[in-house]
């Protein structure tokens, strides 16, 4: 069995990578992309009510701790609701998302391993270290566009 400390250094290195210096809309869009990508990695395997309670929970330990996170939703069919969350972010009540995002995907591994005597946590941790915000793509120029010459 994996310790929390393996989750919470998975977390922290992709963290250090993909969220550096990010405003708080896009640190919630990448924090999005996590949530989803872990979701939707365990939902074949956990199924709906098993990922759903599970994430209920997550969300309300997290929502003890901080408080901004009452307003990320779990609902059954419809999966993880991030609008009201996006919502208080724009509004520019984010104070706590950086610490309450690295609580909620750590507590989310720490569970799903738990639950699963770590059999998906090599595939959580690789799935999770992949996911990025893409990155601006310059515009191209073509021969037609350049009028310098």
């Amino acid at each position: 069995m994996l310790d929390e400390g393996q989750h919470e250094a998975c977390v922290d290195a992709w963290l250090d990578r993909a969220a550096r210096n990010l405003s708080a809309e896009a640190f919630l869009q990448l924090f999005e992309m996590a949530l989803t990508t872990l979701w939707k990695q365990t939902l074949t395997t956990l199924g709906e009510v098993t990922l759903t309670a599970i994430a209920g929970r997550v969300l309300h330990n997290a929502s003890e701790r901080f408080p901004l996170f009452s307003s990320l939703k779990v609902e059954r069919l419809k999966g993880l609701q991030f609008a009201e969350l996006r919502e208080h972010v724009r509004a520019g009540r984010d104070s706590e998302l950086r610490e309450g995002s690295r609580f909620v995907l750590v507590e989310f591994l720490t569970v799903l391993g738990n639950l699963t005597a770590e059999i998906l946590t090599p595939e959580l941790h690789a799935e999770l270290s992949k996911v990025a915000l893409p990155e601006a793509v310059p515009p191209r120029v073509t021969a037609r566009e350049d009028t310098t010459s």
